[in-house]
């Protein structure tokens, strides 16, 4: 028997890295999996995959029927769906701060109002955001991306706040800086990519980038039954990042 055995989850950034990870994590636990995600590709081993934007509420609402219509109604759901955004707080222009709040804020939004009326039916209503490090440390040249995971966080308590009466939970991870292929697209950019790679190995207390599975542990846990009285927490999967504070030797 599996944790997820009977229940239905939609993944939003499905299609690779950590939303990916996840949707396979859940499925091999029993659920019944759909993936939303704007990329072309289809991963196997799903329910469904469904495309869409989630910058554009018509497409998103269209999306997120057709996943509930195919799974027969929704317990879960991840939102994990974003894009990143570089540069101090002066680097960007007023578009590109609307463009990643819309993205990573507001599309948030769109999904899960699409997606309560299945999720008020269901007897195991979660919902866990993808936040990240960034909304809990001070990172360099990440203020625009920052301020939408700082969002995500408070949003994620909120959420939490309204929706406990309806029997709906809600909780949120906030990822170090994970072994993905957004990442990599990110180190490709840069001068010297396996430089790059090393310095933010060592920002991480232990010293490695975290896994897509890592993170998808514990989107999968909060998501499951066995968290049943856990809402409006964060749980960070960043090698102790945020919270540790260690001592150099010599």
């Amino acid at each position: 028997m599996g944790a997820f055995d009977g229940l239905r989850a939609l993944v939003t950034g499905g299609a690779s890295g950590i939303g990916l990870a996840t949707a396979r994590l859940l499925a091999s636990q029993g659920a019944h999996v759909a993936i939303l995600d704007l990329a072309q590709a289809s991963p196997d081993g799903f329910a469904a995959c469904v495309r869409a934007d989630v910058g554009d509420d018509t497409s998103v609402t269209s999306a997120v029927s057709s996943a509930v219509d195919t799974l027969g109604g929704l317990d879960v759901l991840v939102n994990n769906a974003g894009i990143g955004a570089q540069g101090a707080v002066a680097d960007n222009s007023d578009d590109e701060w609307h463009r990643v709040w819309d993205i990573n804020v507001v599309g948030l939004v769109r999904v899960t109002r699409a997606a309560l009326p299945a999720l008020r039916s269901s007897a195991h209503g979660a919902i866990v955001n993808v936040s990240s490090i960034a909304a809990t440390a001070g990172l360099p040249q990440r203020a625009l991306y920052s301020a939408t995971k700082g969002a995500v966080l408070s949003l994620t308590r909120a959420m939490a706040a309204d929706l406990l009466a309806e029997g709906i939970r809600v909780n949120a991870v906030c990822p170090g800086t994970a072994d993905t292929p957004w990442v990599a697209r990110l180190l490709e950019r840069t001068p010297d990519p396996a430089a790059e790679y090393a310095a933010l190995a060592a920002r991480q207390p232990h010293g490695r980038l975290v896994s897509a599975d890592e993170v998808a542990a514990a989107i999968t846990y909060l998501a499951s039954p066995a968290a049943g009285s856990t809402t409006g927490t964060s749980l960070a999967v960043d090698g102790g990042m945020d919270g540790l504070r260690l001592r150099k030797e010599g």
